[in-house]
């Protein structure tokens, strides 16, 4: 018997515009809970307009909002039977085929989180996949991690954590603390912090997870991590912003110790 999530599936696949349809997120990667939501990952050549994706959501939900574009194309909705989110996005395959070429080919780093898309890939439960285009993408993960990559993830985002001889992250929030501007100080740790897992992903040869849960994804899964590690992260927001310089210059120093 069909459950009612592959129901929902099959109707995606009904539509003309889609190439491929999996599952990822938590769902897939087995670190969900229950917060978790149902991440659906809808490959589309062509965009669906939007009445046909409500006509099918409305079978399923009493609460959904379709044509979203706060974070790409997706639909939101409770699915009533089961009391559980599920959140599609759209996907064009010509620019999900550029972004694992740039990044697992052309080694191009990012700001943080360089390797999310390709995680997220790795850890796909592919439900429809007629002509194998995405078990290719997927496939492509299977070889050695890029050291370029690497090397790239990690010059990068060093030279935005601290390395940089104007802006750099460490530089801003020191800015922002003599300025008592509280909002800067947490704007500006938060992309120290994306920048400092990325390289210790990186170090450790491991796709990025994404935003959460991050502490527990690096003690359970590296190899290399800095000195105090998770110590130093729990003070970091524990104490006043006038002590925050203190450890994100133990932890920089720690982390150029890894390297």
């Amino acid at each position: 018997m069909v459950n009612i999530i592959d129901e929902i599936i099959n109707g995606y696949k009904c539509f003309n515009q889609v190439r491929a349809i999996a599952v990822g997120g938590s769902s897939s990667a087995n670190t969900s809970d229950k917060l978790s939501d149902i991440d659906t990952y809808v490959f589309i050549e062509q965009s669906i307009p939007i009445p046909e994706r409500e006509k099918l959501v409305k079978k399923y939900s009493a609460k959904y909002e379709v044509g979203g574009e706060y974070f790409g194309s997706g639909d939101e909705y409770l699915v009533d039977k089961i009391g559980q989110q599920f959140d599609v996005m759209f996907w064009n395959t010509d620019w999900f085929e550029d972004v694992v070429e740039n990044v697992w080919d052309k080694h191009y780093p990012s700001n943080g989180y360089t390797t999310c898309f390709l995680y997220t890939l790795k850890n796909f439960d592919i439900k429809y996949d007629p002509a194998g285009w995405l078990k290719n993408l997927q496939e492509k993960l299977d070889s050695p991690y890029p050291k370029e990559l690497q090397n790239n993830i990690i010059t990068r985002n060093m030279m935005l954590i601290k390395d940089k001889p104007f802006a750099s992250y460490y530089e801003q929030i020191e800015k922002a603390v003599k300025r008592a501007d509280e909002i800067s100080v947490n704007h500006r740790i938060s992309a120290f912090m994306a920048s400092y897992f990325d390289v210790i992903f990186a170090k450790n040869e491991l796709l990025h997870p994404g935003e959460k849960r991050l502490v527990n994804f690096a003690l359970n899964n590296c190899r290399i991590l800095p000195k105090d590690f998770e110590e130093n992260i729990r003070k970091l927001f524990k104490v006043k912003n006038s002590s925050k310089l203190d450890i994100l210059n133990i932890m920089t120093k720690n982390l150029r110790e890894i390297l």
